[in-house]
């Protein structure tokens, strides 16, 4: 396996007219350093031209998440073959590098206040179906070896204890201490895992109106529980209220007759959703939707609210 020596255009160039000849005239950029310090990040994923893009490491950490990504879409691919993948033109291990067609589309965020959430529900339920099956897993790991876990879990309750008290209100951090302990109860014990995608937020979608079209970035994947999977939907920016969430967990169950049990979703909605807040604060990043960390705990207060569920009271034994 060889990744690029630099980010740089001319060894972006360099790679892609050795793997895709008739590439190598296209126009390309390369990304700039904002978020790159860690060498696990030093990868890009960029046009080329208006028809394709390409993914490309400059570091050994990363390199192997593009390697694996690359052989996890290669054994998805083959039948019976996960809907909504990339198609992926062509790939090399040496040097490394990914191209894949571009649809064009928007992201989920961007679509998800003005379509039918239910119809948006059994499309990606149906994606998630097939990749939560067991034979789906079994070809991962034909193709990368056992997966154990999450690659990327979110902050941990300690961490959201130890440091979120700078950025939220007095009166909020001791909330936010017993919503831990009651996350800590919830997942005290693991669910059954599957293979997930492990980053399935709004913008690895890409939508057509209210068609699905295809879901990106597969280099996180790992072995979780489904509610794992579930853990961006209760929001923020995804329709109005739960909506989304709520048909999803219907039609799941309907699809694959495994339940999902909001509370777990929710407990690693906290970690996720908190823990966002943390990074983004401490590195001097805006939110998301560029609101302050104590709205974003009092948002996480009414999504509690909405499915019924009191993070303030003993979880029940059995929370699957």
């Amino acid at each position: 396996m060889k990744w690029l020596a630099e980010c740089s255009v001319a060894a972006l160039r360099e790679a892609l007219s050795a793997v895709a000849p008739e590439l190598g005239g296209y126009p390309v950029t390369v990304p700039g350093p904002a978020g790159k310090q860690d060498p696990l990040w030093h990868s890009g994923c960029v046009p080329a031209g208006d028809r394709f893009f390409v993914k490309f490491a400059w570091s050994r950490p990363a390199a192997l998440r593009l390697a694996r990504e690359i052989a996890v879409l290669a054994a998805l691919a083959r039948e019976p073959k996960v809907p909504f993948l990339p198609e992926v033109v062509a790939s090399s291990t040496d040097p490394l590098l990914m191209i894949t067609r571009r649809v064009p589309g928007a992201s989920l965020f961007e679509v998800a206040g003005s379509i039918d959430l239910d119809r948006a529900a059994r499309q990606l339920v149906r994606f998630l179906a097939a990749l939560h099956h067991p034979a789906a897993r079994q070809r991962a790991e034909a193709a990368v070896g056992t997966l154990t876990g999450p690659q990327l879990p979110p902050a941990t309750t300690r961490t959201l204890r130890d440091r979120l008290g700078t950025w939220i209100r007095t009166d909020q951090l001791r909330t936010v201490a017993g919503w831990c302990d009651w996350a800590d109860a919830v997942l005290g014990s693991p669910g059954p895992a599957v293979l997930v995608h492990g980053d399935l937020h709004g913008n690895n979608q890409v939508w057509d109106r209210d068609k699905l079209r295809l879901v990106l970035d597969f280099e996180n994947i790992g072995a979780a529980e489904p509610e794992y999977e579930l853990r961006g939907f209760p929001g923020p920016d995804l329709g109005p209220g739960l909506e989304l969430l709520t048909a999803i967990m219907r039609r799941y169950q309907q699809v694959t007759g495994r339940q999902v049990s909001p509370a777990r979703v929710m407990a690693w909605h906290l970690r996720h959703a908190l823990g966002d807040v943390l990074w983004r604060s401490e590195a001097g990043l805006p939110l998301a939707d560029h609101r302050t960390p104590p709205q974003w705990v009092e948002d996480l207060a009414a999504r509690f609210t909405a499915l019924s569920i009191d993070p303030e009271a003993p979880p029940a034994a059995d929370q699957r």
